[in-house]
């Protein structure tokens, strides 16, 4: 039979296979982070119909003379090029900016993915839109270790921020060095144990024989009066008090003529406070945000880079897995190594080229038709061959 007729099953046969790349690509040209995949073409065996033979004294040399037994898929290789940042508003939507991809562990199997649509299931663990656990280190009393091992994320829903106890305050402002004999200015500031029960600190600064005089109070312990030395607005004399365990700091005071601005500029400690929401920081932390003000990380989120992502193995839900030529996954947190950072409230789109795909569409389509065309032509020398005999 003849070699044509091979070449062209061979050609139908790879631009199929064409085709079936390009409609996949088109198919998920809205999926999540999903990366195109490009077909590559190679020719397979060729016959050696004469042997290349060397120059000699009488006659120059030849070249081998060669026919080709059509075409095979060399590779089908995947484009992992960014997608488009789509912006989602919702604060689970997080997308990787540069290279990387997040670590999720489906059954007992890890899998990566640039796909970023999580949300939080019924025990606060942060999922996949498949329920695959997003992998990553969870914080422990607001610290997280990222050289630890990794565990599925989960916002700890309900959890506290503890107490703290007040033990510094600090003013800042001026008193008026002009006022009248006898007038008060009150300062009111909250103040906390250890349980975190708030109590009231009153700090009364009174003008008596031309200077001010302090006295703290917090209902249960009270400071006694002292005074204030001002020399040219500046404070020279009775720089701090101490209120029920409390330190005030009054260094900051200052006495010029007219102003009264006296307030409190610090205070640490706090009530103990519950987890309201977070937000998502750059470098993969989970920032939590407590109803006392607070916020401290409450888990960060891992990321894997590979020597060769080409070689990585498609897994279906736009997971993928390490096979033997991708290399094994290097762990470490987003903006290190070159892992790229994370965009919070975005998704990646797919970074499949419509235009490009189109044009594949009608090349593959051009190959198949020429192809068919080459088995047609072959018929019919075959079929005038067979004519010979009438």
């Amino acid at each position: 039979m003849l070699r044509s007729l091979t070449s062209g099953i061979t050609g139908l046969r790879a631009h199929q296979q064409m085709l079936d790349v390009t409609g996949n690509n088109i198919a998920n040209v809205n999926t999540t982070a999903f990366k195109a995949a490009q077909t590559r073409f190679q020719d397979t065996l060729s016959q050696l119909v004469e042997n290349a033979n060397s120059p000699q004294q009488q006659a120059g040399g030849t070249n081998p003379a060669q026919i080709g037994l059509g075409v095979q898929v060399a590779a089908i290789a995947t484009n992992f090029t960014q997608g488009a940042p789509q912006p989602t508003g919702r604060a689970s939507d997080m997308m990787i900016s540069g290279d990387g991809f997040f670590v999720v562990r489906s059954g007992n199997e890890t899998l990566y993915t640039r796909a970023g649509a999580f949300d939080f299931d019924a025990q606060g663990r942060l999922v996949t839109s498949d329920g695959a656990f997003v992998r990553g280190w969870s914080a422990v009393n607001g610290v997280v270790n990222p050289n630890g091992p990794l565990s599925d994320l989960t916002l700890p829903v309900g959890a506290l921020a503890g107490a703290e106890a007040t033990t510094s305050v600090i003013l800042g402002g001026n008193l008026p060095s002009d006022a009248e004999e006898g007038a008060e200015v009150v300062r009111d500031v909250e103040v906390f144990d250890d349980l975190g029960v708030a109590r009231r600190l009153t700090l009364t600064f009174t003008q008596t024989a031309g200077q001010w005089l302090v006295e703290g109070t917090d209902g249960a312990a009270t400071a006694p009066a002292q005074p204030l030395t001002f020399t040219a607005g500046a404070l020279t004399g009775g720089g701090t008090m101490t209120v029920g365990g409390v330190t005030v700091d009054l260094t900051a005071l200052t006495g010029y003529a007219d102003l009264s601005t006296v307030e409190v500029t610090d205070s640490d400690g706090r009530a103990a406070g519950e987890l309201e929401s977070f937000s998502l920081a750059p470098d993969g932390t989970l920032v939590g945000a407590f109803s006392n003000g607070v916020k401290e990380p409450v888990g960060r989120i891992a990321l894997a880079g590979f020597t060769n992502p080409g070689g990585l193995e498609k897994a279906g839900g736009s997971g993928y897995r390490a096979s033997a030529n991708s290399g094994d996954a290097v762990l470490g947190v987003p903006g290190d190594g070159g892992l790229g950072s994370l965009v919070g409230g975005a998704l990646e789109m797919s970074n499949v080229d419509l235009s490009q795909e189109f044009t594949n569409l009608i090349v593959a389509q051009r190959g198949f038709q020429a192809n068919s065309r080459i088995i047609t032509t072959s018929d019919q020398v075959l079929d005038e061959l067979v004519n010979l005999k009438r």
